[in-house]
């Protein structure tokens, strides 16, 4: 799903336009990455919850060539899915 047909299920579902369903889609997203951004954990009952993360530095393999490679440490972001979502998707 694309966050065009996301916001046609939303304003089908509300009522509203498929602007103002993008507008609201939008905020909420921006909500979620300033809060992550801060390093906060965002977390949405019966969906899941978006953190942040440090990932070491490590040495990996060119794998074309085998040459050994830096691949220096970053901020990833992890989701952990809530136990509803887990039954959900079991189903």
């Amino acid at each position: 799903m694309t966050k065009k047909e996301l916001a046609e299920r939303l304003a089908i579902d509300c009522g509203t336009t498929r602007a103002q369903s993008e507008e609201i889609i939008n905020v909420v997203f921006d909500e979620i990455i300033k809060s992550l951004v801060k390093g906060e954990e965002v977390a949405i009952a019966g969906f899941g919850k978006l953190a942040t993360a440090e990932r070491a530095a490590k040495v990996g393999v060119n794998p074309a060539t085998g040459a050994k490679i830096n691949i220096p440490a970053k901020k990833v972001t992890k989701f952990k899915p809530s136990k509803q979502l887990k039954e959900a998707i079991a189903k």
